[in-house]
Order: structure tokens, then C-alpha cells, then sequence
């Protein structure tokens, strides 16, 4: 097995980032600030993003000679707490883009008018159909959100692996479930979404995803605050002690538990239980560097790259005529027909669901 982090895991803290917001508006991103105010960011361009961010350092040194463009990295913590920081600067933005506000916090920033509208002409025809708020937000990759279980644990006791979100909830795989709490863990939020796509208000015997949850805590589920307490301490095939064959993670996750020889995985995504997260990049309204922060965008959306996106940040490229790494397509495919929840519904009730779905599984 490989050592590799199957998934960085990208804890939204929604909850916590709330409680923090006038301490973060007010000491979060000074510097950045500071340099807009100097107004001499001409040859600088900022690109404030989650702590996930990673690029190659040859690819961006190639951008940065080509462009004359020097790019300052400012990480803004979690997922959450990224999006709360634009929206709580744009009347004096932190920097000129930001990078990794995905499709579950996307119309919290779009509604606020905190980017300024910018679609780069080298945008794939594959991604198109991801652009939201008009072109405010355009994407850059995407992943998927699914179950996964750990193969030899279903060997050793005699069990077939689940399937599907229903065979969770039934009494064979009773105390074998690791989910994420969706207040605290963007993947976690993914994949409460997965589950409203799948039931809705009135599917799982008419009880609804409320229903479905109230099921799975009376299956004994287990719910860990983020991705890593998630798979590195409960789920068994992490190899790190955990005892749960199941746990929330992605679809690309199996292509880092590959034996040595590469011709088998240690872990399995069922793809019928998937989310499909997308993650964005937008020009901040505002910005100190506008022409420099389009250059940018032009660069994430280019083929250089979004062929390092899967090395790096362990994600598909929103572009998808891109070459993936050989063990991605044997051990890493995306969902077929991933669940899908419209971003507008999300926008409206992303809030009272964390509260409806806290109030069945944890009480």
C-alpha cells in the first residue's frame, strides 16, 4: 500500500467559522489588504485560497516567467472559512482571485457580489457547464464524494461489500459506517448532500433523508469532525489502526491504496452513493491587479496546469480532455450519475439542513 494521502481532507468548520467571523474579519488577511491599498501589486498578483491549495513548482515558475506575474499564495484555512473571508472583505478584497470555493458555499459568495464576473477563452467546452453566477465562478476541478469500504475487512468476515446508500442502513452492516459532520467537514456536507439528492423529503420509505440519518445512527453510525479523524483513526483500511471497513472519502481515493505492484487496490468507492463536488476559481471585485488576477485564471484553467491537478491537489481536472494518471482510470473512475441537489436549493436551505440533520444524528 502507498503512503500517499488518498484526499486532503477540507474541513469546512461552517459552524466554527461563523462564531470566528468578526475575529477573522478583522486580523484574517492585513497583509494582502495592505498591499491592495499600496496600489503597487502591478507586477504581483494575489491568489488567496484553502489550505489544500498546491500546485508543482516548475508549473508555476513557468507561468510566472512567461507572465512576468509573481504569484503571492495567501491560505485562508478551511473550505468555510475561505468563503466566509470573501464575503466579509469584498468592499476591500483580500487579494485579486480566489481559489477553492466549491459548489456547497458557491451562491453564498455569487449572492454577495464579491467576484467580478470573468470566463477565460481557454475554458474547455467539458467545463463549461459548470460556470456559475454567470461566469463569477469558474471551475477548475471536481471530485466525487463517496462511500468507501475496506475490501479485506469484507473478506475476513464473510460479508458482501454494500452497494448502495439503502444497504448501510441494514442490519449486516450494523457498527461498520464512519460519516463526517457536515458543519464541520466540506465532504462531510457533500455527502448529507448526496443523501437529500438520493431521498429527498419523502424517498427512503417516506421518511425522507431525515428518516434515512435516523436509520443510520440506529445502525450504530459513527460520525468523526473531519475527513482525516475520519479515515485515519476509524476506517480499518487506512491501515492505521482504525476499526470501520466503511467511511465517507472519494471516488479517487482507492488509487493511493494500491498494492505495490500496482495491480490492485486495498479499497473500493461505490459509485452509486456519490456527490459531486466542484471547486472554483473567481476574480476578487475590487482587486488591486485585475489584468493580472484574468492572467491567472487563464492559467488555472490551462492545460499545464490541470494535468497537475490530480498530483497535487488528488482531484479530477475540470477539464476533461486531459490525460490522467494511469492508476486514476483503472482505480479512481468519477460516479457515472453521481446525486445532484440544485445550487439554488443548497443556497436556501444548506443552514436549517446542517440543524435538521445535527438534531437527528447527534442530538
Amino acid at each position: 500500500m502507498t503512503t500517499t494521502s488518498p484526499r486532503r481532507g477540507r474541513i469546512v468548520g461552517a459552524a466554527l467559522a461563523v462564531a470566528l467571523l468578526p475575529a477573522l474579519a478583522a486580523c484574517g488577511g492585513s497583509e494582502p489588504a495592505a498591499d491592495a491599498a499600496s496600489g503597487a501589486a502591478s507586477d504581483t498578483v494575489t491568489l488567496i485560497t484553502h489550505d489544500s491549495w498546491a500546485v508543482s513548482e516548475d508549473v508555476l515558475a513557468a507561468f510566472e516567467r512567461e507572465s512576468g506575474l509573481t504569484v503571492k499564495q495567501v491560505p485562508m484555512g478551511d473550505a468555510g472559512t475561505l468563503a466566509n473571508q470573501v464575503v466579509l472583505t469584498k468592499d476591500s478584497p483580500l487579494g485579486d482571485v480566489v481559489f477553492g470555493i466549491d459548489n456547497t458555499f458557491a451562491s453564498r459568495v455569487v449572492d454577495a457580489g464579491a467576484l467580478e464576473p470573468y470566463t477565460p477563452a481557454g475554458l474547455d467546452a467539458s467545463a463549461q457547464p459548470y460556470v456559475l453566477g454567470d461566469g463569477a465562478l469558474t471551475p477548475i476541478d471536481r471530485g466525487d464524494v463517496c462511500l468507501n469500504t475496506d475490501v479485506a475487512w469484507f473478506e475476513e468476515h464473510d460479508l458482501p461489500e454494500p452497494t448502495t446508500l439503502e444497504d448501510v442502513a441494514k442490519p449486516e452492516y450494523k457498527d461498520l459506517l464512519v460519516a463526517l459532520n457536515p458543519a464541520s467537514s466540506s465532504p462531510g456536507m457533500a455527502f448529507l448532500l448526496a443523501t437529500i439528492g438520493a431521498f429527498g423529503d419523502d424517498g427512503y420509505d417516506g421518511t425522507g433523508w431525515t428518516g434515512y440519518w435516523a436509520a443510520l445512527r440506529a445502525n450504530g453510525v459513527k460520525v468523526s469532525d473531519s475527513w482525516e479523524d475520519g479515515y485515519y483513526s476509524e476506517f480499518s483500511g487506512a491501515g492505521e489502526g482504525g476499526t470501520r471497513p466503511i467511511v465517507v472519502s472519494y471516488s479517487s481515493s482507492p488509487a493511493y491504496t494500491v498494492s505495490e505492484d500496482g495491480s490492485a487496490t486495498t479499497t473500493h468507492a461505490l459509485l452509486g452513493t456519490c456527490f459531486r463536488q466542484v471547486e472554483y476559481a473567481g476574480v476578487l471585485r475590487g482587486a488591486a491587479n485585475p489584468a493580472g488576477a484574468q492572467r491567472l485564471v487563464d492559467f488555472l484553467v490551462s492545460q499545464p496546469f490541470q494535468a497537475d491537478i490530480p498530483g497535487q491537489m488528488y482531484v479530477y481536472p475540470a477539464d476533461a480532455s486531459v490525460e490522467l494518471p494511469a492508476e486514476w482510470t483503472q482505480f479512481a473512475p468519477l460516479a457515472d450519475e453521481p446525486f445532484e441537489v440544485p445550487a439554488a436549493d443548497i443556497a436556501a436551505n444548506r443552514d436549517s439542513w446542517i440543524e435538521k440533520w445535527t438534531a437527528t444524528v447527534i442530538g
